[in-house]
């Protein structure tokens, strides 16, 4: 009997230790054959991405916003800010991100945009919780549901999406596919289901495909 509790204390151990690897970095492009990682994965430290021939993987990390392109047959290590690379070739770039993107799909970052919205107004209105550096924002929506993206700070813009679940990968809205931008330097409120985030538009923000770290809205 002791022996059991003792393996069954153990094993809870595992999954406490497994639960808190948060992600800390997503994987923005594949080409090839690449092991380990698929477009659009969220990736915690220790997570090993293996590239074969001619394959090729670009990984952004949320917390430095290092934009790495990693080209050639080899084995990356994740790490916190930055990977380990084993014969593959690097190449290394410095993006516009917001750290805060980590923690801004928390339950409690949730609750606090949703009382700020319930009494927003144009003379009173909530702080940012992120910054988005690219205007056509690629945000993670899953399922089926009412997307609404509305500004904030000047009234009457809006952009409506009702999702059917058939979105990429189930989860992700791309408005860079769609052809749609948002005003730089606009604050905006994005909805969906039960999840509520404030964010501005960076004042610099250019529309389209820009690198996704810069442009990803967490709504899971």
């Amino acid at each position: 009997m002791k022996r059991t509790i003792a393996v069954c204390l153990g094993l809870v151990v595992l999954a406490s230790n497994a639960a808190a690897q948060s992600p800390v970095a997503v994987v923005e492009d594949i080409k090839g054959k690449v092991t380990g990682a698929e477009f659009m994965d969220y990736v915690a430290p220790k997570a090993v991405i293996k590239i074969g021939d001619g394959g090729s993987v670009v990984l952004s990390y949320l917390k430095s916003c290092r934009r790495e392109t990693i080209n050639g047959a080899g084995t990356v290590t994740v790490g916190t800010d930055e990977s380990t690379v084993e014969n593959a070739g690097v190449l290394v770039e410095k993006t516009d991100c917001d750290p805060s993107q980590m923690n801004v799909a928390t339950r409690e970052t949730r609750a606090a945009a949703a009382t700020v919205l319930r009494s927003v107004d144009t003379k009173a209105l909530p702080e940012p919780q992120l910054t988005l550096y690219g205007s056509s924002p690629f945000i993670e929506a899953r399922g089926r549901g009412t997307l609404t993206v509305r500004r904030l700070d000047v009234p009457g813009e809006k952009q409506q999406i009702n999702l059917g679940g058939t979105q990429l990968k189930g989860k992700f809205v791309d408005f860079a596919s769609e052809n749609v931008a948002l005003v730089p330097g606009g604050l905006y409120a994005a909805s969906f289901k039960q999840s509520q985030i404030v964010f501005r538009v960076d004042a610099q923000a250019k529309p389209g495909a820009t690198p996704i770290v810069g442009r990803l809205l967490r709504m899971e």
